[in-house]
């Protein structure tokens, strides 16, 4: 099955909700400031696989009936993550984003910035306005991890101390979080009671691991098509669980000569193909792509507690098309 049929499966139980989804989503964007309402613009139609309102419904769907109050939380969810985006590509100071020019590219930091503080203030006034309080809460939680996970890497960064412990508390609080919350939003948007909410949330934890485990292959993959160059988290200094395995079982000499390479030679584009090749060599990959799987499967034996259906394949493929992906 190619990547485009398996996304087509995906979608297929929620295709009538995802287009109901757009045209709710761009109204949210609005704005009477026409720079504002340019850059918006330019972001709708640049966005992604939205894989986060797909979660979001397919989880309502999964637990009960899609209603008024899954469009909020898929609304939600969805400017929060495209907050993170454009604030995180300040952060980064990177001018590309999924082949395009970055909104800090176009407008500068500043700007940038801004655009963001409005998204993320749009998204929790959404939330007000529907008197989704709970919805806020799941939310707010996930913006305080993602927030801490970033300030956690960039402290561990410095230091070049990250043990497979933090590896994962970090990506969790990054990446996982905010997944978990779309699938926790899910199943709070149809009333699902407290056990399923907790179930769903964790399937979404897992789930986020295995999708920020599959971006950390890829920067030791001279084949993958992500948009960004090989390497790029070690030229910012990012331990990442397959170096992170590597550094636990290799020689007292070889650690040593890993760690200087990624500090003092980080941005020389040839110490960093040999300390991607001794990650290879050292079996890193194939440590951190059990690592993947291992969540993989819990995130599917979640899904084997409810009944077959369309939408419980539709999110078993999602799962699968997460460490199958190529960007």
């Amino acid at each position: 099955m190619t990547k485009a049929s398996t996304l087509k499966t995906i979608k297929a139980p929620i295709e009538k909700e995802l287009k109901e989804f757009d045209p709710y989503f761009r109204d949210a964007m609005r704005t009477k400031v026409r720079l504002l309402d340019v850059i918006n613009r330019y972001i709708i139609k640049r966005k992604g696989k939205e894989i986060r309102p797909i979660l979001v419904f397919l989880t309502a769907k999964l637990c009960g009936e899609i209603n008024p109050s899954t469009y909020t939380a898929a609304t939600l969810t969805q400017l929060l993550h495209t907050a993170t985006l454009v604030h995180d590509d300040v952060v980064d100071e990177a001018y590309e984003r999924r082949g395009f020019f970055s909104i800090n590219a176009l407008w500068k930091s500043k700007v940038a910035v801004l655009v963001g503080d409005f998204l993320l203030s749009k998204g929790l006034l959404i939330a007000l306005d529907n008197d989704e309080f709970k919805q806020l809460k799941v939310v707010s939680e996930s913006v305080k991890e993602m927030s801490e996970g970033e300030l956690l890497q960039i402290e561990k960064s410095k230091k070049l101390d990250i043990t497979e412990e933090v590896y994962f508390d970090i990506i969790y609080k990054k990446t996982a979080s905010l997944i978990a919350a779309c699938t926790q939003l899910g199943a709070l948007s149809v009333n699902a009671d407290a056990e399923t909410q907790e179930k769903m949330k964790q399937f979404g934890a897992y789930l986020g691991i295995a999708f920020q485990i599959k971006d950390d292959l890829f920067d030791y993959d001279k084949q993958a098509a992500i948009g960004k160059p090989t390497g790029n988290d070690i030229k910012e200094k990012k331990l990442t669980l397959p170096l992170i395995s590597v550094l636990r079982n290799c020689t007292p000499k070889e650690k040593r000569w890993a760690l200087r390479s990624l500090r003092k030679h980080n941005k020389n584009k040839d110490k960093v193909q040999e300390l991607i090749a001794f990650v290879k060599e050292k079996g890193g990959i194939e440590y951190t792509r059990d690592k993947m799987f291992e969540y993989k499967t819990k995130a599917e034996a979640i899904l084997t507690t409810f009944p077959d259906s369309e939408i419980k394949n539709a999110m078993l493929a999602l799962v699968h098309y997460t460490i199958d992906r190529e960007k």
